[in-house]
């Protein structure tokens, strides 16, 4: 599938400007923003894997760094979740603005921390948000979101990760709309195992056909 636009754009979100990483292939009418987890951004070659992936299956995809480089410098930042909240919400409305993009279905994709700011952001915009996987995600982390999350919420854990594992079985419960949690077996947090990683891939991208198709 031919990609149109790979480029870097500047999203502005209240008194920052934020970059993120674009990919719109040639006739998709969905995309995939991810959020990344602590002392990770755009460029991590974990995300940046599935995106490719998503995008060769016609989904659009925007790599996005939620704190700007000096903000990023503070460890406290990175794990600031209604701060990254706000600027994933502001990213989004950023999304919906643009003309390029009217009519498309969003979704979100959330590695460890992301996936709390991924929940707590589609919490807030309930009626944009079509779907979200988390990727060793810390959903726990956005526990009183999670109720009010109406999209379909795919989590996604790896067998030998066991503390992040009962952190989504805990975030699961609150869960109230539709939902499926997937342990992938013989992988630890970061699916760095070979062909684990391509697993999620595959795995996200039958739940955003399912439900942003």
């Amino acid at each position: 599938m031919e990609k149109l636009i790979g480029e870097t754009v500047f999203i502005p979100v209240g008194s920052v400007t934020l970059e993120g990483q674009l990919v719109l292939p040639e006739h998709v009418d969905s995309i995939v923003i991810f959020a990344h987890g602590s002392g990770s951004s755009r460029f991590s070659p974990r995300n940046k894997y599935v995106a490719d992936v998503l995008n060769d299956n016609g989904f659009a995809s925007l790599l996005v760094d939620l704190l700007t480089p000096k903000e990023d410098l503070a460890h406290s930042a990175r794990f600031d979740i209604p701060l990254l909240t706000q600027r994933l919400t502001g990213v989004t409305k950023w999304v919906m603005e643009q003309p390029v993009f009217k009519n498309f279905q969003i979704g979100y994709f959330g590695a460890s921390t992301g996936a709390a700011s991924a929940l707590g952001a589609a919490s807030m915009l309930p009626q944009a948000i079509k779907a979200i996987v988390s990727r060793g995600g810390r959903p726990d982390l956005a526990l009183r979101s999670l109720p009010l999350v109406k999209a379909p919420v795919q989590l996604i854990i790896g067998s030998l990760d066991d503390e992040v594992i009962e952190l989504n079985r805990q975030a699961y419960e609150q869960l109230t709309g539709i939902k499926e949690m997937l342990i992938v077996e013989g992988a630890t947090h970061l699916f760095e195992e070979p062909g684990k990683l391509q697993e999620v891939a595959s795995l996200a991208v039958n739940w955003f056909r399912k439900h942003m198709g």
